[in-house]
């Protein structure tokens, strides 16, 4: 991936503010694997100046290397790469200050080999999803609640291990998917007892 242009992004940010004053237009950053990379990403800026920082685990130590869990279902079973995925998300927590929000939890999921595995159950793996919850929850983070596919077990499991707060991501690669399904999100963190703040950017909390 290309080295992130810090001044770049700040100037556009300050663009689309003169240009939308009315709207309030937070800066952000997505740190992936930020147990491993820290002292690096320090180099680059000055994460206490983002307004919100998401960590998210994206690669599994493979060797000396790391690989996304799409190419590991295709080396490894699919039960070894989930539960190593799962086991991953405490350490990252433990090891890693600078991001609030643990995003996209069913991330290795989006990867599962259905063709060679069967539909996935998440049940099979409650106990390391919990584990991974608790982590993040004890921690005092925030949850996202990620809207590429509404997984209500999510929410449920969050609650039940002392989760808090949520934040809502579409993970909108395209213009035309930002904020796909978040009437349905909403209703759904409702259902669960996540009521919203006092403006559309604060977290929902329970």
């Amino acid at each position: 991936m290309p080295i992130l242009d810090v001044d770049g992004y700040l100037d556009s940010i300050e663009r689309c503010r003169h240009r939308f004053p009315e709207l309030r237009i937070l800066t952000g950053v997505e740190f992936g694997q930020p147990h491993l990379h820290e002292a690096q990403a320090s180099h680059l800026l000055d994460l206490g100046v983002i307004d919100r920082v998401l960590g998210s685990l994206h690669t599994l130590e493979v060797g000396d290397d790391r690989s996304e869990p799409n190419t590991l279902f295709r080396k490894w079973s699919a039960d070894e790469v989930m539960w190593a995925y799962l086991d991953e998300i405490p350490r990252m927590v433990a090891g890693s200050r600078t991001f609030e929000v643990f995003t996209h939890i069913d991330y290795a999921v989006r990867a599962w080999p259905i063709e060679s595995a069967g539909p996935f159950d998440p049940r099979r793996f409650e106990e390391g999803f919990r584990n991974a919850m608790r982590a993040i929850a004890d921690s005092d983070r925030i949850l996202e609640m990620n809207t590429r596919r509404l997984l209500p077990w999510i929410p449920q499991w969050w609650s039940e291990e002392g989760g808090k707060a949520v934040t809502f991501g579409s993970d909108a690669h395209v213009p035309e998917a930002l904020a796909a399904n978040f009437p349905e999100a909403t209703a759904m963190l409702a259902h669960y007892g996540f009521r919203p703040g006092q403006r559309p950017e604060e977290y929902w909390t329970r």
